[in-house]
Formats: C-alpha cells, sequence, structure tokens
C-alpha cells in the first residue's frame, strides 16, 4: 500500500471517482481518498477515471489524456478496516444497449453480489441500459444476490435460468418472456376420401369418445410443416409428406397463461397402414371424412366443426390454403413464408 499511495501522491494525477448511486463525487487527489477510504464503518465503492495533468486543475477532456481503470475498491467490515480489490464482471454488449452475462465459473455468493455491484456502477457510467445474467442451474447458488440487487425472471430453460435488471432512469422497453405456444393439427385425407384420426389416452380427450385428428406442439428450431409429419408419424406410424396450412387459431390463457397458435395443416399419406403409439394413442384408424365431421363432440363446438367444414370443402378442392416457400433472411438463414396456393403463380 506504500508504493500504491506514494505514486497517488504525485502532483500530476487527479482521480474522477463515482459512488455507488452512480453520482460523480469529484476530481480527487490521493490525501482526499484515503480520508474517505479511512473513515469507520463505511461501505463504497469507487470507480477511478485517471486524468494525467500539468497542473493540479483539471483540463477539459478534449485537452487531457483520459484512460478508464477496471479497477472498483469496496470497503467491508472486515478486522482492520482492509480495503478489498473486487474483480469486475465480464459481459457482452447486446444490440441495444445492455450487457449479458453468461456465467460459467462457481462463484461464492458474496463474492459474486460485491463484482456484481461494482460492475453495475460501471456500467450505469458507461449508459448501459440494462444487464442480462444467465446462470446454468449449477450456479443456482447466484439467485438470491441477483434478487437482492434488483434482478427478476425473465424465462427458464431446462438447464438455465435467465434474470435482467432494467438499470437506466429511462422508460424501461425490455421484451417479455415468449407469449404463444405453437402447435399443429394434422389433416391426413387418402384417396378414398377417409381421413387419419385418433383416441387419447390422456389429457383432456381422455374416455370422451372422440375421434380426432393427430395434434402435436412444435419444437423449438422445428419448421411447423415438419412438426405435423413428425407428430402424425409417432402417433399413427403414417408416413406423409406436407401440402399446405389451410387455417389457423389463436387462443389465450392456454398454457401456463400463455396464449396458444394452432396451425391446422394438410398432409398427403405416403404409407396407410397404421402402427399406433402404445403410451399416448388409444386407437387410431382410417375414417370416412363425413363421418368424422357429423360427431355430436365436432358438432357441438364451432371451433372443431369450422375446421371440419374446411377439410369437407377442401375434399372438393374448392379451398385453397397455404404452401411454403423457401426465403432468405438478412442474415442469410433460410425460412418458410407461406402464400395462398392458387395465386402462387403469380409472383
Amino acid at each position: 500500500m506504500d508504493h500504491f499511495q506514494s505514486v497517488w501522491k504525485h502532483d500530476r494525477f487527479r482521480f474522477k471517482t463515482f459512488g455507488l448511486n452512480g453520482l460523480c463525487l469529484g476530481w480527487n487527489s490521493l490525501e482526499e481518498i484515503f480520508k474517505i477510504i479511512k473513515e469507520p464503518n463505511t461501505c463504497f465503492l469507487l470507480f477511478l477515471q485517471v486524468n494525467i495533468l500539468a497542473t493540479h486543475q483539471p483540463l477539459s477532456y478534449n485537452m487531457s489524456t483520459t484512460s478508464i481503470i477496471a479497477l472498483a475498491i469496496e470497503k467491508q467490515m472486515v478486522p482492520g478496516n482492509e480495503v478489498q480489490q473486487v474483480e469486475l464482471l465480464t459481459g457482452v454488449e447486446d444490440l441495444y444497449g445492455g450487457i449479458i452475462l453468461d456465467m460459467q465459473k462457481p462463484m461464492h455468493s458474496e463474492a459474486f453480489l460485491s463484482s456484481l455491484r461494482a460492475s453495475i456502477s460501471l456500467w450505469k457510467q458507461q449508459g448501459k441500459r440494462a444487464v442480462w445474467i444467465k446462470l446454468p442451474i449449477e450456479l443456482v447458488n447466484l439467485v438470491e444476490p441477483s434478487v437482492k440487487e434488483g434482478f427478476v425472471y425473465h424465462h427458464a430453460e431446462p438447464g438455465y435460468l435467465m434474470l435482467v435488471n432494467w438499470i437506466s432512469n429511462s422508460t424501461n422497453t425490455l421484451p417479455a418472456n415468449a407469449s404463444h405456444r405453437v402447435g399443429i393439427s394434422a389433416f391426413v385425407m387418402n384417396d378414398k376420401k377417409e381421413v387419419l384420426v385418433v383416441k387419447e389416452k390422456n389429457g383432456k380427450f381422455k374416455g370422451k369418445n372422440v375421434w380426432k385428428f393427430p395434434t402435436g406442439v412444435v419444437d423449438e428450431g422445428e419448421d411447423f410443416s415438419m412438426a405435423a409429419m413428425r407428430e402424425v408419424k409417432e402417433e399413427t406410424g403414417i408416413d406423409t409428406e406436407f401440402v399446405e396450412v389451410l387455417a389457423f387459431r389463436q387462443s389465450h390463457k392456454s398454457f401456463f397463461t400463455k396464449s396458444d397458435l394452432l396451425f391446422f395443416c394438410m398432409l398427403r399419406p405416403l404409407s396407410f397402414d397404421i402402427q399406433k403409439q402404445d403410451s399416448e394413442i388409444e386407437a387410431a384408424q382410417w375414417m370416412p371424412l363425413n363421418e368424422y365431421a357429423a360427431q355430436p363432440f365436432i358438432q357441438k363446438h364451432d371451433s372443431f366443426s369450422s375446421v371440419a367444414k374446411v377439410c369437407l370443402i377442401k375434399s372438393e378442392e374448392d379451398y385453397s390454403g397455404f404452401s411454403p416457400i423457401p426465403t432468405t433472411t438478412a442474415s442469410g438463414k433460410i425460412d418458410y413464408s407461406y402464400f395462398n396456393s392458387r395465386d402462387l403463380n403469380k409472383l
């Protein structure tokens, strides 16, 4: 510390200091700073911005050589009032003025809390707007100190928890977590105008004696056209090819308060021998489309009867759905846009 003090005593140095509240404390000499650090029973953080000066008076920014010292000093309640150096956390800047911390290495909760406080103070000075913390499940001990510093849950996946804190004084513009779940319902019709239907062992249709189209949820990163073919194969063993989207339905408060998008997809069968999925499917069969549409349950509920009517009209080839066309995004990724099948030749 003696060498540290002797360097700071040099008349050419002044230090710009910032407190925990983010306010500038001013340009301070070594003696002034050490008076603060030696005060008993205090806990503070200082970020030091160094101006190399020719005189005792700070020069304007355009006349001085300025650099940022990645040093935070924290005075804690330790024996002898020792001054401890706190390591700043390393994050990646996002495209919206935020910082993303992808925590990988284990840390003690107390050390993490000190580093987090110091880092947030610096990021506030740099004008950052938000801080994201991605915590793998192995670092669950860091959740509590993060919450104490104002972080809230944003979303969770099986292997990690994402927390976020809006640190700017401006209006909070953080995006909400994903609001919708995406599912498919598969309309598979053979040349006899029979449709592939199943009875489910579980869920709301258990024991209802209702024949329904195969349905399922689209996986992360999966096109819903592929999801439709996968679900049909899993539930019935039938191979198919995707034809078009006939319709889609939006509903709310469907799954853990999330909204739901269900795409009704037409598929063409490539095989016909059914091998049902024993774990989820009670029975599966080919059923005449008219017989499917005439079920009391289908007739009673508009959300089912309206789709059945579309399928009946499509069976007479008097209805045009939406077919996928591969397109390239600005970033070079391949995705699919869906267009009216009848008018595709006009594009």
